[in-house]
């Protein structure tokens, strides 16, 4: 597969992973754990090679260069053959959504990013949303089954 193909379809898997977020924003809960924190609990994972909810596109771009595909309202990148990133963006051009996504290894540990309990389905998949109230924003961990996982952390803005 060329390394054109490949991206292609990191993007349009990471287009996916947006949908489904977007539709967990409009009230469409995802199946698995979600737990809601107090208001002093600090968000695990709150940030992606120092991008933060809230900062400009002009911000992504300076820290990660141009990225593989651009947009008004998103950014793509491709970090490696392993890691892929996407950032949503509001009106005012501040991000919205933070999503990365790992195939193989390379994925920060569950606990990292969600916390030591975690949902396990019995084919080895994971998954968990932490809603964190006070910083109007949620951060979820879900990897897939199979031989070759994916890993999506998300982090968006409620």
């Amino acid at each position: 597969m060329t390394n054109y193909a490949r991206a292609l379809l990191m993007a349009l898997a990471a287009i996916m992973t947006l949908l489904l977020v977007g539709a967990t924003a409009y009230g469409q809960r995802p199946r698995g754990a979600v737990t809601n924190l107090s208001a002093t609990q600090q968000p695990l994972f709150s940030e992606y090679k120092g991008i933060r909810l809230g900062m400009t596109a002009s911000e992504v771009r300076a820290k990660l260069g141009d990225p593989t595909l651009k947009a008004d309202d998103q950014d793509y990148y491709v970090i490696s053959q392993t890691e892929s990133a996407q950032f949503a963006y509001d009106k005012a051009q501040k991000v919205v959504t933070i999503s990365i996504d790992y195939t193989g290894s390379g994925s920060p540990d569950y606990r990292n990013v969600v916390g030591a309990a975690i949902d396990e389905k019995e084919d080895g998949a994971l998954y968990k949303m932490v809603r964190y109230e006070a910083q109007r924003l949620w951060v979820s961990y879900s990897r897939s089954s199979g031989a070759s996982p994916t890993v999506t952390i998300t982090i968006q803005k409620m």
